[in-house]
């Protein structure tokens, strides 16, 4: 099935439950692999520490950006063409910070092959997703849209491209839902404290290392 042919509220609940089921999946094999990165050394750099730690600067950079987002688009993503603040570097920055917060999830486990993997994945089906989107804005905007993505680019941002209105109306419960939907990154610490920890105690069999 064509994506134009895919009603917009239907694809976003196949984007929905496929990051479940990939989710799941993904769950399922990383029971069984532990990072690569050995203990160090007293007075050595414990490569695993550093990147688990540099995974949850990039969860608090994701949740900030979709914090960020919300004040701009909350409430308006499908009646009006929002142009302004980090819609004005990229046409979807909320799939660029949920993409950085998914390398930060998969940082969790102290391996940059899983976090570049988890990151790759959640840009992959959102990719699909922005598609489909960008052909509802296109019938719903017209020219308006064309232009806009003629000068924004559809994921990575362009700074260089950054304006502002003076004045910005917000709406507090959309904030509010998009905390605790992004609070949702950090239980990816606990969890994977918790497999690394049944593996140390050969709970759980370690049948591959990744780096």
């Amino acid at each position: 099935m064509r994506i134009y042919r895919i009603a917009l509220g239907q694809f976003q609940r196949l984007r929905i439950a496929s990051f479940w089921l990939i989710a799941a999946i993904l769950g399922s094999f990383l029971l069984f692999i532990h990072s690569g990165w050995e203990h160090p050394n007293p007075g050595s750099y414990d490569i695993e520490e550093l990147i688990e730690l540099s995974g949850l600067g990039l969860i608090g950079i994701a949740i900030l950006g979709r914090l960020w987002c919300t004040l701009y688009i909350g409430g308006r993503k499908s009646s009006e063409l929002v142009q302004d603040g980090p819609y004005s570097m990229t046409r979807n920055p909320l799939y660029f910070f949920s993409t950085v917060g998914a390398v930060g999830v998969g940082a969790q486990t102290g391996s940059i092959v899983i976090a570049l993997i988890c990151g790759f994945l959640t840009a992959l089906i959102l990719s699909l997703t922005l598609q489909r989107e960008a052909i509802f804005l296109r019938e719903r905007f017209g020219a308006s849209f064309n232009a806009y993505a003629e000068r924004v680019p559809a994921f990575f941002p362009d700074p260089r491209l950054f304006s502002d209105p003076q004045t910005l109306s917000i709406l507090p419960q959309r904030l509010y839902r998009t905390l605790l939907d992004g609070l949702v990154f950090f239980l990816a610490m606990p969890t994977f404290e918790l497999i690394e920890h049944l593996q140390d105690r050969a709970l759980l069999p370690i049948l591959l290392r990744m780096y």
